[in-house]
């Protein structure tokens, strides 16, 4: 029982680190302005469905 819990925690462990460049993102959408705001660090995304990258910008001025 206990290699079971652990390879579902390696498992869970794996999902989470996989996409460091959406690690930091919690994206939370903003239904009367039709748009999804970073809690993270205030990027905004025009659309009905959620990100699947980072929209961070980086200190050059470009999206990472």
């Amino acid at each position: 029982m206990i290699i079971v819990a652990g390879l579902v925690l390696a498992f869970v462990l794996m999902l989470i680190f996989s996409r460091p460049d959406m690690r930091l993102c919690r994206w939370r959408k903003n239904r009367d302005a039709g748009q999804w705001r970073c809690a993270y660090c205030g990027a905004v995304w025009e659309g009905l469905e959620q990100p699947n990258r980072c929209l961070r910008r980086k200190s050059d001025g470009t999206e990472k």
